[in-house]
């Protein structure tokens, strides 16, 4: 058992768990379809087979270090994750009809939003399949006002679009995600006019306060997210922006930038966080015992048998500050963790 692996409140804002000592929330990724036969590889020290079996030894253990943690004898790993959770705020917040109708349903949103921005049935494995790719790389890069850069950034070019297509994937995104677009802009203007004049705002249920030098968001679940010594100033495209005092990349406090898409980012995030926490609580509270959690993902410890769909049930019980909200989550069983 390794203590202390997660810091509660460890990002400033959205008051997300931190990762320490082990550091689970950046394992490397595990692909392998044989994992469990390379990790009993490695066990017995099998090494002629190992390099026999595969290209690269130091790419399997690498993929093996989620493998580590196991449960203690006669227990498995309960692993379960909210299915795509910012998208899922995010489109709850913004009244965005269609995606919530894609939630409903549980139907794939990469195939839903390709479908919106192209004008034809996009269907994985399917009709017109190909063009799934262009719709999860717009949702992965675009949701909080990425543009060009953004989807390069998530690695757009690798993946085989053309230069010239990104423009016209980003404004085809925006087009078929006008709530959205508009929820920055009303976050933006909310923002602003609390800022200059200390007046109370709201906008899409999110209130807005500035008291005693701070500018405070408030969340749907009642929390706080808290700017110090916000001003308005002017960025390096001339329009006025928000700046506030914080701790930045260089891991000193300085004045950082914002805007409306950057505090929307913010409200996603957090309010995924909160639904975590809710689901955290519910499941200690059925006698379940988490034994780590990363991101949007619990990692439970229980005798083998337990039910896992019981445990998804309550992972996706929408807390009360939260009716609307199209909430899944999805698991497995294992005797060690990994990344299904």
């Amino acid at each position: 058992r390794v203590h202390g692996l997660l810091q509660f409140y460890g990002a400033n804002r959205t008051g997300r768990w931190a990762g320490r000592l082990v550091q689970v929330q950046n394992l490397p990724r595990n692909s392998m379809p044989d994992l469990k036969e390379a990790r009993e590889l490695v066990r017995s020290n099998n090494q002629t087979s190992l390099d026999l079996l595969y290209d690269s030894v130091p790419d399997v253990l690498s993929q093996l270090i989620r493998t580590t943690f196991i449960p203690k004898p006669g227990y498995q790993f309960y692993v379960a994750d909210f299915s795509a959770v910012e998208a899922r705020v995010i489109a709850w917040l913004a009244q965005e009809q269609w995606r919530q109708e894609v939630f409903a349903k549980n139907g794939d949103i990469y195939c839903e939003s390709a479908t919106q921005m192209f004008h034809v049935p996009v269907v994985k494995h399917g009709i017109n399949g190909h063009l799934r790719q262009k719709g999860k790389i717009a949702e992965l890069a675009l949701g909080y006002g990425g543009s060009v850069g953004a989807l390069k950034a998530m690695g757009a070019l690798k993946m085989g679009i053309k230069e010239d297509e990104l423009q016209p994937l980003v404004n085809m995104w925006r087009q078929a995600s006008p709530n959205i677009v508009q929820f920055w802009w009303d976050v933006d203007k909310a923002a602003m006019v609390c800022i200059k004049q200390r007046l109370d705002t709201e906008t899409h249920g999110i209130k807005f306060k500035y008291r005693s030098g701070c500018f405070f968001i408030f969340l749907p679940s009642g929390r706080r997210i808290c700017y110090v010594k916000p001003k308005i100033g002017t960025n390096r495209f001339g329009n006025e922006s928000i700046t506030y005092e914080g701790i930045g990349a260089t891991k000193k406090w300085e004045r950082l930038e914002t805007y409306g898409a950057k505090l929307v980012e913010n409200i996603v995030q957090a309010t995924s966080r909160d639904l975590l926490a809710n689901a955290m609580q519910s499941l200690t509270q059925a006698g379940y015992q988490i034994v780590m959690h990363i991101h949007d993902e619990v990692v439970i410890e229980a005798p083998k048998g337990t039910s896992l769909k019981k445990i998804e049930e309550l992972m996706a019980t929408v807390p009360n500050w939260a009716t609307g909200l199209k909430l899944n989550a999805a698991g497995f069983v294992s005797d060690f963790y990994k990344k299904d």
